[in-house]
């Protein structure tokens, strides 16, 4: 991810890139070599005392994220951290009561995806109640096979699974009233995941969840004016009521030469660092999506 988020960065008018540390010296003076950073840093305190940065992204393995972010908020930069915001929901709440105060971002870079924009710009001046159905396929075995940490496989669904449920809060309008399992997880013998979540709105999403099982990933929003459908996840297509045809809306240009949503996602977190509230995903916010993937994955 780091090489994504520079690409990203760099290209946002104003903004330098300074100094990288990886625990893995050598890694980290790779990337300063490849994208002409003149820091490699000892260690976090030391990143910021040469380069005095105004923001720090933190993207790092799972397990490390809670640790890394207690020393980056040593120090006194703004931050934007990879996503999930952590191992697990405690692992969130807890990286959440120590950040209190500060300029802490999510890269939940889904919701930045001209795609997604696409429907939200569109969905905007509709008042009427949305349906929502996030369908995800996830495997703990691929999980393992591709070397993941036994911790992380076990909280796989917040290392991977918050791409897709994080949809039915980007759509889904006002806070989460109901979150109703209809086919519960099962841990040892992981099958199709079903669950309800209704929001304050009146919205209703659908979650579902193939384990161990060939499955898309993709989104759709219903309204009786208009359906959206996200697959892939990059790309948006609609069908008007009474209507047969789809409507493609291509991905803009920043969604193919930069990794999707990446691009938009740097320039606003930018702005938020300059002051416009608003323009990025909060930390608390992330933890929120934390909160409905822990819910949706009660056994």
């Amino acid at each position: 991810m780091a090489p994504e988020h520079i690409k990203a960065f760099a290209d946002v008018p104003g903004v330098s890139i300074v100094g990288i540390w990886n625990r893995t010296c050598d890694k980290a003076a790779a990337l300063a070599k490849q994208f002409n950073i003149p820091v490699v840093a000892r260690d976090i305190a030391d990143l910021h005392a040469q380069t005095k940065a105004d923001l720090a992204v933190v993207a790092v393995y799972e397990t490390a994220i809670n640790p890394v972010m207690k020393q980056a908020l040593t120090q006194p930069w703004a931050i934007l951290m990879e996503k999930p915001v952590g191992l697990d929901l405690a692992d969130a709440e807890d990286i959440a009561k120590a950040a209190k105060g500060r300029k802490v971002y999510v890269g939940l870079n889904r919701r930045t995806l001209s795609s997604t924009n696409a429907v939200l710009d569109d969905l905007d001046s509709d008042p009427a109640p949305r349906f929502i159905h996030v369908q995800d396929q996830q495997s703990l075995q691929t999980a393992r096979d591709i070397g993941h940490a036994e911790p992380v496989v076990r909280n796989w669904m917040y290392a991977n699974s918050i791409h897709l449920v994080d949809y039915l809060r980007i759509f889904g309008r006002g806070e989460i009233v109901e979150v109703m399992p209809l086919m519960r997880w099962r841990p040892d013998e992981p099958g199709v995941v079903l669950t309800k979540v209704a929001f304050a709105s009146g919205d209703v999403g659908l979650y579902e969840g193939i384990w161990n099982g060939p499955g898309p990933w993709a989104c759709t929003v219903s309204t009786p004016r208009r359906r959206w459908e996200l697959r892939p996840l990059e790309k948006a297509i609609f069908q008007n009521a009474g209507e047969r045809k789809l409507n493609p809306v291509e991905p803009d240009a920043w969604d193919t030469d930069f990794k999707p949503g990446f691009r938009r996602q740097a320039e606003r977190v930018v702005e938020a660092v300059r002051g416009r509230t608003g323009a990025a995903v909060p930390l608390a916010d992330a933890v929120k999506t934390m909160r409905l993937i822990h819910d949706i994955f009660q056994a």
